[in-house]
């Protein structure tokens, strides 16, 4: 079994990207936690959420795989005035990126696998907090699969004022997407640390109107884009989406592991397409089975925020956004539902 000596030998030979000194020189390790060669680490960092921490952050995993841990679990903050400048760096003023706003809460909207309706949920969690009169902001972090602007029925572009990009404004939300920087639909062929710089501009330099919350719908899975903003968020909530058939619940499970292993609180579990309703008799058909969200829910150790339908919004052709529901329609009573739970639990 790896030993936190080893884990330290190892970060002895990683330098900080900003000071280019050891990580241990630099008493950069603030909390180290081994279960069965599973490393947890908690790093005090210049810069956290830049294109450099991602670099680090896979020159750390190497290091400590290297020295035998099976898995590394990784979580930043950002090093103290007082450290910063004692070992050569300049304090910087705070406030430059949301990611250091104490008032906004992020909250991680995440799925196991595709096709199970994680953007739709994002959509319309972020729309119904803000009908509750809170300030509420949405990335689209789903890079290669980018689809909040169609869903909202937004067709203008951010607007960029010198170095700073202001977000699209729908449904009383903010919004920020990749797909607002491609054009003609093209296939996003970056890497990763293009990517990682992507994503932090999204928190760096986009002018957020002083948010409460911001939603991110993050790509399915646990691929490097979703274990990027993990790492780049020292704290957050997060929702899991699944169906209720058994394989999704299943593969959802590791999104949640993701999670929990960064320290990152789960709020609920959100069951999609649990049912479909007759509009005639009113019987409902499980037509993907039963228990996924329930399931999963007692797995991570948490409940299920909802259980909602097949179905699809009224069309508006005069306000159109193909996957925002009403409040008056019954999956919109659900989402504000879920917003309220949201709000109850964050406080």
């Amino acid at each position: 079994m790896i030993t936190e000596e080893q884990v330290l030998n190892a970060l002895k030979n990683v330098n900080e990207p900003h000071l280019n000194k050891s990580l241990i020189e630099l008493n950069a390790v603030k909390e180290l936690k081994i279960k069965n060669d599973m490393v947890s680490l908690k790093l005090a960092i210049a810069q956290p959420g830049t294109a450099e921490q991602m670099q680090l952050q896979q020159n750390v995993v190497n290091a400590v795989k290297g020295a035998g841990a099976e898995s590394v679990g990784l979580r930043f903050e950002k090093m103290s005035d007082e450290e910063l400048e004692k070992h050569g760096g300049q304090a910087e003023e705070e406030g430059g990126s949301l990611l250091n706003n104490k008032k906004t809460t992020f909250i991680a909207v995440t799925s196991g696998k595709g096709g199970v309706g994680k953007s739709t949920v994002s959509v319309n969690l972020a729309v119904s907090l803000a009908r509750k009169g809170k300030k509420v902001g949405i990335i689209d972090a789903d890079i290669y699969g980018f689809s909040v602007p169609d869903m909202m029925g937004i067709e203008e572009r951010p607007k960029v004022v010198g170095q700073k990009i202001y977000p699209v404004t729908r449904f009383g939300v903010q919004v920020i997407s990749m797909g607002f920087f491609v054009e003609d639909n093209s296939p996003i062929i970056w890497r990763g640390p293009m990517l990682g710089k992507m994503l932090n501009n999204f928190f760096s330099e986009v002018e957020w109107d002083d948010l409460d919350y911001l939603v991110l719908d993050l790509p399915p899975g646990t691929g490097d884009v979703a274990l990027d903003i993990h790492s780049m968020l020292p704290e957050s909530k997060e929702i899991i989406v699944t169906t209720p058939h058994a394989t999704a619940a299943f593969v959802a499970a590791r999104a949640g592991a993701m999670a929990i292993k960064t320290d990152h609180e789960i709020l609920g579990v959100v069951e999609n397409m649990a049912y479909f309703e007759s509009k005639v008799t009113g019987e409902k058909e499980y037509v993907f089975g039963k228990g996924g969200g329930e399931k999963l829910a007692d797995e991570l150790r948490t409940e299920v925020l909802a259980q909602i339908p097949l179905g699809q919004p009224e069309i508006d052709e005069d306000n159109f956004a193909p996957s925002v529901y009403d409040q008056e329609h019954q999956i919109g009573e659900i989402y504000s539902d879920i917003a309220e739970k949201v709000i109850g639990k964050l406080g």
